[in-house]
């Protein structure tokens, strides 16, 4: 290798590097082909599961629309505190569910998971009082808690980052799915009202709940694994895929377990803490409406069942606006312009709701900016940081703090749309775009750090003599490493 920058091929970021590593794709098959096959065998589990996932956690705010707060004799602020006890083991286990995860195995430990979150869901729908929806909704966050960075952890061990952003906005895109389908379906059960003398709100607990079980099942005999575990590829298909990816991120040390030391020396890097504040700042305004969207088209004089359906579109159209940003991403290898365009988004749309209260079409459209914009710009961000977090024990760590620190900011969004505050709800509408403005800070502070780092690195000596055992310790810290912007 040459020091000089202009001759220099980064290893870990030309897509032509592959080359360098002495492996070609197998002659029976191409490279898109195998990206295909990777699709089939990956994408769709991960939008079902975390769909259902989800569903599970939000349609509480559907429930709250027929009578669940009346039926548990909920009392002024107990519906909030309910939302944020979810959150408690949500976040705290966030961590120690992706280390879990690389030591069962995705198919084991994700299936497991899905098998609980969907037997508690059911039992939510059997509660009798404030006590027990606390704890069913305690036990829904301690098994959910693995379902968003495990499977993000998983998605970034499949694919390269010039790729993966379509990959990633199509699976988080499933919250948006979840929205929709939630709302669709909770206007469909809600008739179900006094069928075998329960109440419609319990049917969409044990109905949604019990379909989420039965899929557990399934998935603990068919759901995917990492690449190094997967049955369905030939040894040289195997041996392409973990040099394409070696290519573009470095050694991956999948076989190395994940130690406490890991988790301090990643959480030194500056450049985690950031990751952790641009997420944590789209969780309120995503939670917030995530949870009180019906609600808050509920003060626009709605029948129980017109605002199940009107909570639809925003959701529908967020998912078509989150894929076209994808697909133009990952067409341009860019993230943070992309990622600041959306967040544009929903301070426009927090701005036309706190100046804006006679005029309904107007405020109905605001929502939809404000669901576009979030759940554009987060699964960019998840992608960026997550991408750019080089081997396993170091994306396992990131990735798990960065939801799990991001989460924190569920407890703030659940506490800041209080019944009190109706029907205009000025002080969730300004946390939001207050928390909207962090991130977007958050962000460009985390473009600077890196397009530095990478500068540097770039007038450094290339070759320093590390070992690929040194390589594999530092991973993204590794002299050779590029970021992508």
């Amino acid at each position: 290798m040459t020091a000089k920058a202009d001759e220099y091929r980064h290893p870990f970021t030309d897509p032509e590097a592959t080359g360098a590593l002495h492996v070609v794709c197998p002659p029976h098959t191409t490279e898109r082909h195998m990206t295909a096959r990777i699709d089939m065998h990956i994408v769709p589990f991960l939008i079902i599961l975390y769909l259902l996932a989800f569903l599970d956690r939000v349609n509480v705010a559907n429930a709250r629309a027929f009578g669940l707060e009346k039926d548990l004799g909920l009392e002024y602020n107990q519906f909030n505190t309910a939302l944020v006890i979810f959150f408690v083991p949500y976040i705290v286990f966030e961590i120690p569910s992706n280390i879990f995860l690389k030591r069962f195995s995705p198919r084991i430990w994700l299936s497991v998971c899905c098998l609980g979150f969907g037997l508690t869901t059911v039992c939510q729908g059997l509660v009798q009082n404030f006590s027990g929806i606390l704890a069913t909704r305690f036990f829904l966050g301690l098994f959910e808690s693995g379902m968003f960075p495990g499977c993000f952890y998983l998605l970034g061990m499949w694919y390269r980052r010039g790729e993966a952003q379509k990959r990633y906005s199509l699976f988080f895109g499933s919250t948006s799915l979840a929205g929709a389908f939630g709302g669709l379906l909770a206007s469909a059960i809600g008739k179900m009202d006094y069928l075998r003398d329960y109440r419609g709100w319990r049917w969409i607990f044990i109905l949604e709940g019990s379909l989420t079980f039965l899929v557990g099942i399934v998935f603990l005999f068919t759901f995917p694994s990492f690449p190094e575990e997967a049955t369905w590829l030939a040894e040289d298909e195997r041996a392409y895929l973990k040099a394409r990816l070696q290519a573009d991120q470095g050694p991956n040390a999948a076989d190395r377990p994940v130690t406490f030391r890991d988790v301090v020396t990643v959480m030194k890097d500056p450049k985690v803490w950031l990751g952790g504040f641009m997420y944590f700042g789209l969780i309120v305004p995503a939670y917030g409406y995530a949870y009180f969207a019906p609600t808050i088209i509920q003060t626009y004089k709605y029948s129980a069942i017109e605002t199940q359906l009107r909570s639809v579109p925003p959701w529908a159209v967020a998912f078509g606006f989150a894929m076209l940003v994808a697909v133009l991403s990952d067409w341009a290898k860019h993230r943070f312009l992309f990622v600041i365009g959306s967040i544009l988004l929903p301070i426009a749309g927090f701005a036309v709701l706190l100046n804006v209260h006679d005029d309904l079409n107007t405020m109905y459209a605001a929502l939809f900016l404000v669901c576009m914009g979030t759940y554009t710009a987060m699964p960019i961000i998840v992608c960026w940081f997550n991408m750019n977090l080089g081997g396993h024990h170091r994306r396992a760590i990131g990735t798990a703090w960065q939801v799990g620190f991001g989460n924190i900011g569920g407890i703030i969004a659940t506490y800041s749309f209080l019944s009190t505050d109706a029907p205009y709800y000025t002080k969730g509408y300004s946390i939001g775009i207050a928390f909207v403005c962090l991130s977007a800070v958050s962000c460009i502070l985390y473009a600077a750090i890196i397009t530095w780092e990478n500068r540097r690195r770039d007038k450094a000596v290339h070759n320093v003599g590390l070992t690929d055992y040194e390589k594999t310790e530092l991973g993204d810290l590794n002299p050779e490493f590029r970021y992508m912007l």
